[in-house]
């Protein structure tokens, strides 16, 4: 118990303070791009104020010197407008809306004065006494990446949420699947020991000149048991497969179950006439067809109509179960293979959650509900890849 704190708490600290970092990091991003858009107003101001001087009297080197500020501004987008608002200059605009005073499309270069109205305050240059241009300059493409800088970190944030979600999800299912298969593989020894000496009380009532009929049906509920421990011995570890008939192996497991089911339940069987061989483990496949068809007679309360169909297809053989039970809510098509999931009273709600399993992870198929209608009746439908 002390371990399993131990490790919560260091995972916790793990998530948490890499968070905060991340935190940190985005507020930084957004102090510096405050910093910068605060150096280019600075920028601007100096564009503006050297403007100005350039009209007024003054030495060459002065002169000089302004002139080569406003030359200078190679990546702030500005736009010059007199006291009227009309555009009288230009610099670092795409060429196709302006070039210098020049307006090339008029619609776009006033929006784009908009724009730049509602992302900067106006400089103001009194280029002569009493009369007044303003400038007006938008974010340089280094500001405009660093706005969405911070978008991006909030999507790696999220994106860290999930990856982080994902691992604890699926140490947490390996850690039942671990559970579960220790407790089938003890499950299967436990039940080894009784049936070994079940096995030799047949031998002695054998002996004893028991009724035949008798000892042989206590004999195949034995092996049947012992075919059980088997299912179970194998849970969580990788299964022996065999090229085997799937329809033979079906109708035996069929038949053993319509010999056990309520009379109430009519029992039909359709396949095709040839052999259909596919990868198969036996005992997996007996277990995966129980627990379709009793999840069947489940559902039909033991009174109804239960049909195993088998189709062949160019690629895989389809296994169908059809009852006439009381259906499945179309929302609970997908939960039903979920561990713990079940509407009966009594369970585990392990059942499919087992023979999807078995079908998807040893047999390579794929198992879903196929159709079901509540009140009608619902067909599962598990294919299993043939061979070639």
């Amino acid at each position: 118990m002390q371990i399993s704190d131990n490790r919560d708490f260091t995972r916790w600290f793990i998530i948490v303070v890499s968070f905060l970092i991340v935190v940190l990091i985005v507020w930084n991003t957004y102090y510096l791009f405050q910093a910068f858009k605060e150096e280019e107003r600075m920028k601007m101001e100096l564009w503006a104020d050297a403007t100005e001087a350039i009209s007024s009297p003054t030495d060459d080197k002065a002169l000089e010197t302004v002139s080569d500020i406003t030359t200078k501004n190679n990546t702030i987008p500005l736009i010059l407008t007199d006291a009227e608002g009309i555009i009288r200059e230009s610099r670092n605009i795409d060429e196709s809306i302006l070039e210098g005073g020049k307006i090339k499309d008029s619609i776009k270069a006033y929006k784009l004065l908009e724009e730049f109205k509602s992302q900067n305050n106006r400089l103001t240059i009194e280029y002569l006494p009493g009369e007044f241009q303003y400038v007006y300059f938008g974010n340089s493409t280094l500001l405009n990446v660093l706005k969405y800088y911070p978008v991006a970190l909030v999507l790696i944030i999220l994106l860290f949420g999930v990856v982080v979600y994902i691992f604890f999800k699926a140490n947490k299912i390996s850690a039942q699947n671990r559970l579960w298969a220790g407790m089938a593989k003890e499950t299967a020894h436990q039940i080894g020991t009784p049936l070994s000496s079940l096995l030799g009380w047949i031998e002695i009532m054998r002996a004893d000149n028991v009724e035949e009929t008798t000892v042989t049906e206590v004999e195949k509920d034995v092996l049947r048991l012992q075919t059980i421990a088997e299912r179970f011995s194998k849970v969580g570890s990788e299964p022996e497969l065999q090229e085997l008939d799937i329809i033979a192996e079906t109708e035996r497991s069929f038949a053993y179950l319509k010999a056990r089911a309520s009379k109430q339940v009519e029992f039909i069987f359709h396949a095709p006439a040839t052999p259909v061989k596919v990868m198969l483990n036996p005992e997996l496949h007996s277990w995966t067809v129980e627990n379709l068809v009793k999840n069947a007679i489940d559902a039909m309360k033991g009174k109804g109509r239960l049909e195993i169909i088998l189709e062949e297809r160019e690629k895989y053989v389809k296994l169908k179960v059809c009852d006439s039970g009381k259906g499945i809510a179309k929302s609970q098509y997908k939960k039903v293979f979920e561990p713990g999931f079940t509407t009966k009273k009594r369970g585990w709600g392990l059942g499919l959650s087992l023979t999807r399993r078995i079908v998807e992870e040893y047999h390579k198929g794929r198992i879903k509900v196929l159709h079901s209608e509540v009140g009608k009746g619902t067909i599962m439908q598990a294919s299993f890849p043939k061979l070639r």
